[in-house]
């Protein structure tokens, strides 16, 4: 029985001792010096126990009992749980048989990989510009000038409380704060108004609305000259002058360059009165010439062309004289260049609604009040600013329509400047009928010393027809440099 005993005992021991030999020297890393020797001389005197408490001990250093870990904490508890911690720390195999070290409880299953986290935020405010375009459920949107005014991915929300707090209108136009649209939404919406129609909000709050602004005579001239070799603006300086608030209508037929003079009225402006804001807008225009206009011209060029529906130029006509209006009604002076009322006449023609009363030509009995309330829209404001308009109507176009057109427009304006096709044909440009071209009330314009000399020019020419009256005052005009020195050199 003895030998039976004997041999468990001796299979133990030789198992046992190596982990605690190499638990020394780990423990000797970390337990203080101090405790080593007392821990080895109480270790000495359990030589004499018997080989199961021996056993006992051993595997309670190896495997950690944690009810004796709980116990009271002698030295030599102290000693074995230190020896425990290094043990764990420095053998390659845990206590699943040598699978690889042991992991903590919490974690026995791989965990998933946290992504980091960015919140994105905008370092700034992000400021923005548009013309309000107002919905009918009391919301509106900023549209921008890149689009022409229309529907584009870059409008702005504006609320209807913003709309009512600052009294908005469609046409203004807005600068302010906006923000990056959040989660559903699909437009950056406005913050805050810092500037409308380029003043501060709380200044054009009680603002008189444009329809109850007292209209005058233009007296203010707009000075047309450039260059000694312009004679096209020279011309109209004297002949057809223009004033701030001026209802130009230019009449003519297709292929006479009255786009060509359009252009040099606009760079005229741009040049001479900065402080106009100068507008050219292009209705049912062919696409080439409107990109010649924006590269040739120094204004804010809005246009739709001829392959859009007629709502579009509608819109952008009606976008443009809204604007217009809000910017005359904060004391602003504004120019909008026309080309052409008679297209624009055809696009309201096009999307009026039949009422069963047609004109002659085809033109509904409707169709035209809109054109009307834009080019009625130019003024001189009494104490306030001016909204000036020069439009071209076509004549001679074989169209029955445009000539009903005309008619409609022909008494409206209060400057009318004709161009002749018989010149055009002679290549003699600019193609002016002096004769049939003149200004209403032009003794508000010009000087009563320039207005004498004109009344005895057109005296001398009225006797000769278009192209001779043209020749004279183009040789006439060539040696001088300013229509100073010209109305000076009539007197030889």
């Amino acid at each position: 029985m003895q030998d039976k005993d004997e041999k468990p005992k001796r299979g133990r021991k030789p198992v046992a001792a190596a982990p605690a030999a190499k638990a020394a020297p780990a423990d000797s890393k970390k337990a203080p010096a101090t405790k080593k020797p007392a821990a080895a001389k109480k270790a000495e005197p359990a030589k004499d126990n018997s080989e199961d408490d021996k056993a006992s001990k051993i595997a309670q250093a190896l495997f950690g009992d944690e009810s004796a870990a709980s116990a009271e904490p002698t030295p030599e508890a102290g000693a074995e749980a230190t020896t425990t911690q290094s043990n764990q720390g420095t053998a390659p195999q845990g206590q699943n048989g040598g699978a690889g070290q042991q992991q903590p409880q919490g974690h026995r299953y791989p965990q998933p990989r946290k992504e980091p986290v960015f919140n994105v935020e905008f370092d700034g405010a992000i400021e923005s510009e548009g013309v309000l375009e107002m919905m009918p459920d009391g919301y509106g949107f900023l549209r921008s000038s890149d689009y022409n005014y229309l529907s584009s991915p870059d409008d702005v929300y504006v609320s209807p409380s913003q709309i009512k707090l600052f009294g908005l209108k469609t046409g203004d136009t807005v600068q302010g704060t906006v923000r990056p649209p959040k989660e559903g939404e699909k437009y950056f919406a406005l913050t805050k108004v810092d500037y409308v129609n380029g003043k501060r909000p709380d200044e054009i709050r009680d603002r008189i609305p444009f329809d109850y602004l007292t209209p005058l005579f233009p007296f203010e001239k707009l000075n047309l000259y450039t260059t000694s070799t312009n004679y096209s603006t020279r011309i109209m300086d004297l002949f057809t002058p223009i004033g701030k608030g001026q209802r130009g209508l230019i009449v003519a037929q297709p292929k006479v360059g009255k786009t060509m003079l359009l252009k040099e009225v606009a760079n005229a402006i741009a040049a001479n009165h900065p402080e106009c804001y100068l507008m050219v807008v292009l209705v049912d225009e062919r696409p080439e010439e409107v990109t010649d206009v924006e590269r040739s011209v120094k204004a804010e060029v809005i246009a739709s062309t001829f392959d859009e529906p007629a709502e579009k130029h509608v819109k952008v006509s009606t976008m443009a004289l809204q604007k217009a209006k809000r910017l005359v009604e904060c004391g602003h002076d504004v120019v909008i260049l026309l080309d052409s009322i008679t297209r624009l006449a055809r696009a309201h023609n096009t999307v009026a609604p039949s009422s069963g009363k047609v004109l002659s030509g085809g033109v509904e009995a409707n169709a035209m009040q809109k054109p009307k309330q834009f080019f009625g829209a130019a003024r001189k404001i009494e104490n306030g600013g001016s909204l000036t308009i020069l439009a071209t109507a076509l004549i001679e176009t074989g169209s029955k329509m445009d000539e009903v057109i005309f008619e409609e427009f022909k008494g409206t304006g209060n400057m009318e400047l004709v161009l002749d096709r018989r010149l055009a044909n002679k290549r003699i440009f600019p193609a002016i009928d002096l004769v049939g071209s003149s200004t209403r009330r032009d003794d508000l314009l010009l000087d009563k010393d320039v207005l004498g000399r004109m009344n005895i020019l057109r005296l001398f020419i009225n006797d000769m027809n278009t192209d001779e009256a043209m020749n004279e005052l183009l040789k006439r005009m060539r040696g001088t440099k300013d229509n100073e020195e010209f109305l000076a050199s009539m007197n030889r």
